[in-house]
């Protein structure tokens, strides 16, 4: 679940502050109280997760010194001032500096409830677009967004670090769902371009000739900086390639050419053509398409997977359950079988759908996993692969889950997870080696 945000008080009087505490600790909000401004700067700092309301005058430092402070640690800060009667100019121009707004004594309760809930709405927005920024250009922590262990995912790592460090053009494919996009995410971020500028055009957003403004310019006022120019020495990603018309290719071409070697602006194209009987190479011509094939990565389909399957699908489990303030659904084994033999058409992002509508389903107390993997063709059967698996295979998969998920509820603690499944320490560990499951990946 989302983290409470947080609202520090600032009034050097004792009273106003304890009523606006607990007038929005009653609605909801983690509320902390500061009788200075000088106190509140030693508690408030960058990426404070939650706002300020501040009364203008106070003694020693007043509001107005407190918020130009306040917008130096964070420019982004909401903060809400409150006015005496007759101090409406200065709080004005504590608005042109930054405020998010303000309230005049004697302000109306619920006046505060709602400024509060929008400054927390605007706040959460942008510490959790901070946290994806950070998250985008952070190789290691992309990394670890690839889950899976499958030795098709594991040459899917290696791919990435390797051409990661190399220089050429990237081409992406694979089907829809596998996270061709988070790829070239990790690609960019694993790389010596790591610190440029990282610019995402999906190619089939825009009508052509939008698109070729957008790419090459020219930018008129208002106009945002022509992708080309605005990535240069770093990466520029073109999702949906296949959708280049004839002349935008050619004027692509021409880009590429000019740059020289090393590019000077590194280009990742996603192909993401699913119609039968064409590929990439068909529908581009055929330089455009070796420039930017110099390097290529093929995203494995889901199916493929293995039981990744199953360690995916907990974790997102897990996660939705977190959200949703609930349990995570148990899977038995004849779901885990489910789960590894449906064909998973629109692969890890059905799975995200599946894993999300089982944790409400089981929120409700009803509802199955086979219910969801049905087709819409036979809605009487759960949808499965015509590839036959060995029942060893499902068996670890199923016995790998069930020790993962059990040693991630006790936090890796063996003595209880050898008493829930009934098993020696000798044979718990050695089922532990043979799956790679480490008991300090699961402490804390």
């Amino acid at each position: 679940m989302a983290q409470a945000m947080k609202i520090a008080i600032v009034d050097d009087e004792q009273d106003m502050r304890q009523s606006i505490s607990q007038w929005l600790a009653l609605s909801g909000y983690d509320t902390e109280t500061f009788a200075s401004a000088e106190d509140a700067l030693k508690g408030v700092g960058s990426d404070y997760p939650g706002i300020v309301v501040s009364d203008i005058k106070m003694p020693g430092m007043d509001g107005m010194q407190f918020l130009k402070k306040l917008k130096g640690v964070d420019s982004s800060l909401p903060v809400i001032m409150i006015t005496g009667h007759g101090d409406v100019p200065m709080a004005v121009e504590a608005m042109r500096i930054g405020a998010f707004d303000f309230l005049e004594k004697p302000f109306n309760p619920d006046r505060m409830t709602e400024l509060a809930k929008k400054a927390t709405t605007a706040r959460r927005l942008t510490l959790d677009n901070r946290e994806l920024r950070r998250e985008l250009s952070d190789g290691g922590a992309l990394m670890k967004k690839l889950i899976g262990a499958s030795p098709v995912m594991e040459r899917l790592k290696e791919d990435i670090l390797d051409l990661g460090q190399a220089d050429g053009h990237v081409l992406i494919e694979g089907e829809t769902g596998t996270g061709k996009t988070l790829v070239a995410h990790a690609l960019h971020a694993v790389g010596a371009r790591a610190s440029k500028k990282f610019v995402l055009i999906s190619c089939a957003a825009y009508e052509e000739d939008a698109l070729a403004k957008r790419l090459f310019g020219p930018a008129e006022q208002d106009d945002p900086i022509p992708a080309m120019e605005e990535a240069r020495g770093g990466t520029l990603v073109l999702e949906d390639i296949e959708a280049l018309s004839t002349t935008t290719q050619s004027r692509l071409l021409t880009a590429i050419n000019e740059q020289g070697t090393p590019a000077e602006t590194r280009i990742i194209a996603i192909c993401n053509l699913q119609d039968e009987g064409k590929t990439c190479e068909s529908v581009l011509r055929s330089d455009l398409f070796y420039r930017l094939a110099a390097l290529r990565i093929t995203v494995p389909p889901l199916r493929s997977r293995g039981e990744d399957i199953l360690t995916l699908f907990t974790r997102l489990g897990e996660q939705f359950a977190d959200e949703y303030g609930c349990d995570a659904p148990e899977v038995s084994a004849q779901e885990a079988a489910q789960l590894l033999q449906a064909p998973w058409p629109g692969n890890v992002r059905q799975l995200y759908n599946v894993a999300e509508r089982a944790v409400l389903q089981n929120r409700r107390g009803s509802g199955s996993i086979a219910s969801l993997l049905m087709t819409e063709e036979d809605e009487a059967q759960p949808a499965m692969t015509t590839e036959g698996k060995p029942l060893k295979e499902f068996v670890e998969a199923f016995e790998r889950m069930l020790i993962d998920n059990t040693m991630r509820r006790h936090k890796g603690s063996i003595v209880n997870v050898m008493d829930e499944l009934c098993l020696p320490r000798r044979t718990l560990n050695e089922k532990m080696a043979k799956y790679g499951l480490q008991r300090s990946d699961y402490l804390g």
